[in-house]
């Protein structure tokens, strides 16, 4: 290709994209900051090389998803013209590599017409395993033995030294999962006996082909001249491993990432891959792409602020030359339900004022759970939105399998919800069972919960043992709907879910899958409780409010969210780690508080700890003109309000570019608690108020695991210590299992606590129009009105973000500000 042309490209370059896409003489690290052009300097530089006369088959492009290989396939096209790019090895580590295993498979005991099992597959061999060797499927369950193989092979520890792995052998221990060694070298040897390879395999047998087959890795290294990589930060040790291999001939290798946006540690992926880069390639040389092209100025140096405080990291200063643009602003709520009407007026104004689409704005979360109150938020306010990469909280498995038990409960006669729950958690009855429950009641015209309430009567063809499973499912469920008409929402789905065995199942370990569901579970939870209360306190609808009345409220939420137009513009919801690459001109970080940000299991950790201040990094700058934080003073968790400390990454980030809105200064601007200086932060815990010394705000900058001010039998059982946290690992084994403390679960019944022991001549004492009062899920209103007396006494407030209530005075526990 003739100079001018390439002295044209290399025009569309800054400086330092320029210098990273002509070093082609050795190994080179590409630090690439966020918004500053990664996926520009990749595609450059492989058509850089295109361009200086290196054939296509001889570049090796390691990607992470197929569209990023296509894109810069197309990318490469259009800058050097024709259609070389298609020539190129360029696509997934599994991908590229499955193809040179088809070639080569024969060299390690496979055929070429190996068959590539997916997660069902592998998780289907694993059950027939565990059931061959006579092990409890209720303990090796196939989805947490899989994670744990995984695992294993993405560390490159195969079975002949898994025994003699000490960190997987100490899980073993503690989950009670001793035949893990046994049962992984079963799994590996059914795999080869089947000519078959799970996607972790196809880098494992790559590696093992390189290693015990010099001939064959020279081969491919020879014809590699030059290896890029893509999110170096994410590759895991078998992924490392092999790129060395294949740079072992030429040296030549460029691997472009980011360092501060390593996230997927639970994944496998190795930040050192990244930190020790000159180390494992000697003579390597690091770019560093500075200039962020995305952010606003303020934006850019507040994720600067905040990730300067991990050691282990390469440094970088990344600068923007777009506008200063606005400071990021922090924002306090009372509770998490006003968080999110916070939220949601924060769109709507700026869509009424900037003339902004609902698709500009992101909300991002630290975990799926918390999407259930935005989305209800939203649904309420009228305002359409989907979630990225996952379902929206009421399609999740785990709330769809308790909503279909409460549905059985409220109606037996409800066939799909039978259908879905007869055998979950696992009782013996399977389809089968089922096709013959089916078949009678279509035969006598009645209802699958007839048949099964009378199996005899209606001539159910099974045997007594079956019977017998199907009289203990119908006594289950009808000991449920006696009491339904008495008890109120929450009390009897909180049973119906621990006597199920539900809540046994999603807690029966602690995989990183099982854990998103626990979580969800709560969140569930904690929204029928708060349903529970917000109807008990509406002087309009005070009344016992039953099962009934929360599945008539979900179905109203649910079929909101179908009504939206698929194509219409939303707001996007998803978590931080599904947001890594994406970007918003506008983004709301929401739980911004310990216990949620950075996640409890990672308090003990420096390591997870620096890992939690990176996926804050990655969301802050996925925002390009606004970016706002949200935390709450208080959340209902384990069926009582929770009072939270904000983060402590909000103290990492320069004070000068956080413009706070607390909770007295939200009340001050409508005239609220002005007089006496109200510091609605104040707490022996926390001292976040309105001082603008930033150290000072947070004295309890290291809490320890979760804060549970609860019974004292916690204490006493030697689950939390003398401040009333959990031990670390605690908190995760006492719901649904009382292995410790017998009667003691994590979500605990709070009938009590929504009892009022206040004499109704008391009731309402103090409020009258005019009164400034603070509720903990509301926040602060004024008092409109007063009316009636005693056990009827009512007030009529209107809050600041949630609008206006009628409370009634016996059940809303109002503080009057003073």
């Amino acid at each position: 290709m003739e100079e001018k042309n390439i002295a044209g490209i290399l025009a569309d370059l800054n400086d330092s994209q320029r210098a990273a896409v002509e070093y082609c003489d050795g190994a080179s690290l590409v630090i690439a900051g966020a918004g500053s052009g990664k996926t520009r300097v990749l595609t450059y530089k492989v058509a850089y090389l295109l361009m200086q006369g290196l054939k296509p088959w001889s570049i090796l492009a390691l990607t992470f998803t197929n569209k990023a290989a296509n894109e810069m396939k197309e990318r490469i096209n259009k800058i050097v013209g024709g259609n070389e790019a298609r020539h190129i090895y360029m696509g997934t580590f599994h991908s590229i590599f499955s193809r040179i295993l088809r070639v080569e498979a024969e060299k390690i005991g496979y055929t070429s017409n190996f068959t590539i099992y997916d997660d069902a597959d592998s998780k289907s061999l694993i059950k027939a395993i565990v059931k061959d060797m006579g092990l409890n499927d209720k303990v090796y369950k196939p989805s947490v033995v899989a994670s744990r193989i995984s695992m294993a092979k993405n560390h490159l520890v195969l079975p002949d030294g898994y025994a003699y792995d000490s960190s997987f052998q100490k899980r073993d221990v503690e989950t009670h999962m001793l035949d893990m060694t046994k049962l992984y070298a079963a799994y590996c040897d059914r795999c080869r006996r089947a000519n078959a390879m799970d996607f972790d395999d196809l880098l494992v047998n790559t590696y093992v082909l390189f290693n015990e087959h010099p001939e064959v890795l020279k081969k491919y290294a020879s014809n590699f001249q030059y290896i890029l990589v893509d999110e170096y930060q994410d590759t895991n040790a078998v992924q490392q491993k092999i790129v060395c291999q294949l740079a072992s001939v030429n040296n030549r290798v460029c691997a472009v990432g980011d360092d501060a946006q390593s996230i997927y540690a639970f994944r496998g992926a190795n930040i050192d891959n990244m930190l020790s880069f000159q180390t494992t390639f000697q003579d390597s040389r690091i770019f560093k792409l500075e200039q962020n092209y995305r952010s606003t100025q303020n934006i850019v140096e507040a994720a600067n602020s905040l990730i300067q405080h991990n050691q282990r990291q390469i440094p970088k200063s990344v600068y923007s030359r777009n506008s200063q643009g606005e400071k990021l602003k922090l924002k306090m709520a009372y509770s998490d339900k006003e968080e999110a009407m916070i939220v949601c007026k924060d769109i709507k104004r700026m869509m009424d004022k900037e003339g902004a689409e609902y698709s500009d704005f992101a909300i991002l979360y630290r975990t799926n759970a918390q999407s259930r109150t935005f989305e209800e938020a939203l649904r309420k306010a009228n305002m359409p939105y989907k979630i990225f990469g996952g379902l929206s909280f009421y399609q999740r498995k785990e709330i769809k399998d308790v909503i279909a038990y409460f549905r059985l409960v409220a109606n037996p006669d409800d066939e799909e919800a039978l259908k879905r729950i007869i055998n979950y958690p696992a009782r013996g009855i399977g389809q089968t069972t089922l096709k013959k429950i089916t078949d009678t009641a279509n035969l006598h015209g009645v209802s699958l919960w007839e048949v099964i309430s009378n199996p005899e009567a209606n001539g159910l063809n099974v045997g007594k043992a079956v019977v017998g499973k199907l009289s203990a499912f119908t006594q289950l469920i009808s000991g449920f709907i006696e009491r339904m008409p008495v008890e109120d929402a929450y009390s009897l789905g909180y049973d119906i879910i621990k006597k199920s065995g539900i809540a046994a199942d999603l807690y029966a370990d602690k995989e990183p899958e099982n854990v998103a569901r626990q979580e969800n579970l709560e969140e569930f939870l904690n929204g029928m409780q708060i349903f529970v209360e917000d109807r008990r306190e509406d002087a309009q609808l005070s009344m016992n409010i039953l099962l009934t009345d929360f599945l008539q409220e979900v179905s109203l939420l649910t079929d909101l969210e179908s009504g939206q137009d698929a194509d219409a513009p939303k707001v996007n919801l998803m978590t931080i780690h599904s947001a890594k690459g994406l970007e918003f001109p506008n983004v709301f970080i929401v739980g911004m508080e310990e216990n949620i940000f950075p996640s409890p299991m990672s308090c003990n950790s420096k390591r997870e700890l620096e890992e939690e201040r990176r996926l804050l990094y990655v969301a802050i700058t996925r925002a390009e003109k606004t970016c706002c934080l949200t935390c709450a003073r208080n959340r209902y968790r384990y069926g009582k309000m929770e009072f939270d400390t904000p983060s402590r990454f909000l103290n990492d980030i320069n004070p000068m570019l956080l413009e706070v809105t607390n909770l007295q200064e939200q009340a001050s601007d409508t005239g609220f608690m002005a007089r006496n200086g109200y510091n609605a932060y104040s707490d022996s815990s926390s001292s976040y108020g309105r001082s603008n010394s930033y150290g000072s705000r947070y004295q309890n900058s290291n809490p320890v695991g979760t804060q549970f001010r609860a019974d004292p039998k916690l204490r006493e059982a030697g689950h939390v210590d003398d401040t009333y946290h959990f031990k670390k690992g605690d908190y995760k084994e006492i719901f649904g299992r009382n292995r410790q403390v017998e009667g003691l679960t994590r979500l605990k019944k709070v009938a009590a606590s929504t009892e009022t022991t206040t004499s109704s001549s008391s009731i309402g004492a103090g409020v009258k129009e005019g009164t400034m009062v603070e509720h903990s899920r509301f926040g602060i209103g004024t008092v409109l009105k007063v009316e009636g007396q005693g056990e009827n006494c009512k007030a009529t407030v209107a809050f600041q973000n949630v609008g206006t209530k009628q409370l009634l005075m016996k059940f809303a526990k109002l503080k009057i500000l003073k």
